[in-house]
């Protein structure tokens, strides 16, 4: 009895001891899993999701942003475009995974550091390039109250292509555009003339050819100025972590920043005097546009700063209020104000 008791015993224990060891697994699994799922949501990169405000544009500039279904349909090409981003950072990030890890900055990334499988980065990546399609075609269920692009195939068929268009464009980046000198910069640039004219196609309205001048130089400028942060941060070993450096020097980018810093001024002036409010009362705004630009040039050129545009965006002060007063005096004169 001794012995058969001390052996129930010893399978009590023992059943206990493989319970604890299965409850231990499986809050391991969970907490594995979770770390996971943060760490891809690092890697998508929703502080970039900012860039994605440019779509906001056509909405503002055309004096729709009151209309309801206008601003739904801006809002729902946001996130589809918000998710396209996110599958390229990802989709980038695999490609430059083992120079990443030699980067002093991008070794921390989520895949480059380890803290993201690369089975579950790929499995991200078509997670997302599904959200975005599923957000393209619901924009086929919100109706458009006067499609003026209808000869062209519509509203939403633009705007699906417009999507389409960025994310071939920028996985051709990816892969082969950001090794050619110069072409890599105005592919940035183009990807945000992209993400205009997709807000202005999915609201079905057309703004001024200046505001696409002004999107494609102050992208110039914001590509150019990290060219410079990366060559002047990584000095001799600039070309290891990215080969087209080599084919840039300072003297050079400086003169490129000089040139698109005095379009992007020039191209904006001329924007609020022949604009839509018809008084030129946009000009307002003009010493603070130029005031953010000097500011950014010296964050740049002092601060040694430029490196994550979106990362100065958000931790400068004095930038930060500049761009939220510009935009509120945008929004009064085009608005509140009489025509």
């Amino acid at each position: 009895m001794m012995e058969l008791s001390n052996s129930v015993t010893v399978t009590k224990e023992e059943k206990r001891s493989i319970w604890k060891a299965q409850r231990d697994n499986i809050q391991s699994s969970a907490m594995g899993i979770r770390d996971h799922l943060q760490a891809l949501l690092v890697a998508m990169r929703p502080r970039q999701w900012t860039k994605n405000l440019a779509l906001f544009i056509g909405l503002v500039f055309a004096q729709q942003l009151f209309y309801g279904t206008s601003c739904v349909r801006a809002i729902f090409a946001f996130a589809a475009f918000c998710f396209a981003s996110s599958f390229i950072y990802l989709f980038n990030d695999l490609l430059d995974l083992e120079k990443d890890r030699l980067h002093p900055l991008k070794r921390s990334r989520p895949l480059a550091s380890g803290r993201l499988p690369v089975s579950w980065a790929i499995a991200g990546a078509g997670v997302l390039l599904l959200c975005s399609g599923v957000f393209v075609l619901v924009m086929f269920s919100i109706p458009v109250s006067h499609d003026i692009y209808a000869s062209n195939g519509g509203a939403n068929i633009l705007f699906a292509l417009s999507v389409v268009a960025y994310l071939l464009l920028m996985v051709l980046y990816s892969m082969y555009l950001k090794h050619v000198v110069l072409i890599d910069v105005f592919t940035i640039a183009a990807g945000f003339v992209l993400r205009i004219l997709a807000g202005t196609v999915v609201i079905s309205v057309i703004i001024s050819p200046w505001l696409y001048l002004v999107t494609c130089f102050l992208s110039l400028f914001l590509a150019l100025s990290k060219r410079r942060h990366e060559l002047r941060f990584l000095q001799k070993q600039a070309s290891e972590h990215r080969q087209i450096l080599k084919e840039y020097s300072l003297p050079l980018l400086d003169q490129m920043i000089t040139i698109v810093v005095t379009c992007t001024l020039i191209a904006y002036s001329l924007y609020t005097f022949e604009g839509p409010t018809g008084n030129q009362r946009l000009t307002i705004t003009i010493p603070f546009v130029l005031y953010g630009m000097f500011r950014y040039l010296y964050l740049v050129y002092v601060r040694m700063e430029g490196g994550s545009p979106e990362e100065v965006l958000l931790r400068d002060r004095p930038m930060l209020g500049t761009v939220m007063v510009c935009a509120i005096l945008i929004i009064a004169v085009l608005y509140l104000l009489p025509s």
